[in-house]
């Protein structure tokens, strides 16, 4: 897992949230804080790690180590807890299947949270696996001991929901463990006393994420198809992978219930990689919040199934025809490669920036090519400035027509905008001005709510015209003239004037 993370992080381009992630983490904890009271309360947690981490030296690489190592710590944990659950075998190789996961991949090399949220969640599932095993008879000493681990096991899911508080939701998976494995009274009561402190913790977060909830007004409410598509990243996305690793995973469920007290493999995975995202998709269905990525940490189940059902599959080998167990161990890892050879394209292309849903270095290369000192630039909408605060020297003595104050001095994410009136004002005073935009802001249906946008769109489309678009794709760099010079109006600019420039080659195209 730590070769596949490493290999390509340095893809040459940040897309938008980890650009988020890497403007706020360089703040300072106070601007981080008052940031925290109005937005991305949910992602404090992680902004504060990512700002002592990016102190060492701020760029890609270091921004997304952290993912990488969470990522490989939660295969050696998957491993653990099949050796635990069932035998060693089984642990090797639901940790590489965790690994050649094409999913588990792309989060390794995610500047965001939620690589780490899946290393916190499995281990608090090792933890409980720990804790809900029979003990010795009960008592003071054995029973001290069994205090501490239900401490350790609500101490790390706590913190793994201040991570990110849709990890919660693995309380219910987890209830559904020891529901399946018919835990004991005391069994329950520890688990209970843990999940309290862990549901304690996280309230006042979720209060205030609730009050932010405007920033995923853009989600829309899941599907059976979306279900569908969670399934196929989770077992396996390339076809042949994804039918034998269903095969393999419904033998492994023949085991799900087990003798009373007994945890299995499928009595721990089958509810991490069904119960949270069932919850959060029902939930969606009256106030949406589903996001593959927000259940990332129930991929974790997926591998133990299907190591689980390829252990009985050996097993019933075996009797049929014994052999060495160490040519069934390397049999079994044998296959996990080629598994890794079927997804090996899927892989490697994402390791391409352009793959992601958009590549802010792409943009940032068009600007700095374009764009000369004093330059007026407009941001359509605001949220496109932080391709500026992600990549400062890229735009390195523009004048942004719209900003009335800084990100980190406002506390916002892209900083505040002037108003209408204002606006306008200064763009009345403009021959030229370059824009950095959303294509589909540009399209003639879109009619966005907040005035100041309003206003750019009907400034533009009123007195402006496009001579020069330097980037093609979800974002654009493009040169706006005043209609009045392209008709050749005896109005002379009030600056040296490009109107017939060599055109800029543009770069690759980005793909939503």
């Amino acid at each position: 897992m730590l070769a596949l993370g490493l290999w390509g992080i340095d893809r040459g381009g940040m897309w938008r949230d980890e650009a988020v992630t890497y403007q706020v983490a360089r703040r300072t904890v106070p601007q981080i804080w008052r940031l925290l009271h109005d937005v991305d309360a949910v992602h404090g947690l992680y902004y504060l790690l990512m700002h002592a981490v990016l102190a060492v030296r701020p760029g890609e690489v270091l921004l997304r180590l952290p993912s990488v190592c969470a990522a490989a710590a939660t295969a050696g944990l998957v491993a653990a807890l099949g050796v635990r659950l069932a035998r060693p075998r089984v642990g090797l190789w639901a940790g590489l299947l965790y690994a050649v996961t094409p999913m588990a991949g792309h989060y390794a090399q995610e500047g965001r949270s939620y690589a780490l949220v899946a290393a916190g969640a499995t281990g608090a599932t090792l933890l409980l696996a720990r804790a809900a095993e029979r003990g010795a008879p009960p008592s003071g000493e054995a029973e001290g001991r069994t205090g501490a681990r239900w401490w350790a096991y609500g101490a790390v899911l706590g913190g793994t929901c201040l991570m990110h508080e849709l990890a919660v939701l693995l309380l219910l998976a987890h209830a559904g463990t020891l529901a399946l494995a018919r835990a004991g009274r005391a069994v329950w009561r520890g688990w209970a006393c843990a999940a309290g402190g862990v549901v304690l913790a996280v309230v006042p977060m979720a209060i205030v994420s609730h009050g932010q909830s405007a920033q995923v007004a853009w989600l829309r409410v899941p599907t059976v198809e979306n279900a569908q598509d969670l399934l196929r990243a989770f077992v396996g996305p390339a076809s042949g992978v994804y039918w034998t690793c269903l095969a393999l995973a419904a033998v492994g469920l023949t085991e799900v219930i087990a003798r009373r007290g007994k945890l299995t493999c499928a009595g721990v995975g089958l509810p991490l990689v069904v119960v949270p995202p069932v919850t959060l998709m029902l939930a969606s269905q009256v106030s949406p919040l589903y996001v593959d990525r927000y259940v990332l940490y129930a991929l974790a189940g997926a591998p133990l199934c299907v190591a689980a059902g390829a252990d009985r599959l050996a097993g019933a080998l075996g009797r049929l025809r014994p052999g060495p167990p160490l040519l069934l161990t390397l049999t079994g890892t044998a296959a996990v490669a080629l598994v890794l050879a079927q997804q090996l394209p899927l892989l490697r292309q994402d390791r391409v920036a352009d793959h992601r849903p958009d590549n802010l270095g792409a943009v940032s290369t068009a600007a700095a090519r374009a764009l000369r000192p004093g330059d007026p630039v407009l941001f359509l909408p605001s949220h496109a400035r932080g391709t500026a605060l992600a990549y400062p020297r890229s735009f390195h003595g523009m004048r942004d027509v719209a900003l009335a104050a800084g990100a980190p001095a406002s506390g916002t994410l892209y900083g505040t905008e002037v108003a209408p009136a204002v606006l306008r004002h200064r763009l009345a005073g403009l021959d030229r001005v370059w824009v950095v935009a959303e294509r589909y802001v540009l399209r003639a249906s879109y009619s966005p709510r907040n005035p100041t946008e309003r206003l750019k769109l009907a400034v533009l489309g009123e007195r402006f015209s496009l001579c020069e678009e330097s980037v093609r794709g979800r974002v654009i760099v493009g040169l706006y003239v005043r209609r009045a010079l392209m008709a050749g109006s005896p109005e002379q600019p009030s600056g040296p004037l490009r109107l017939e420039p060599t055109r800029v080659r543009p770069l690759r195209s980005v793909r939503w």
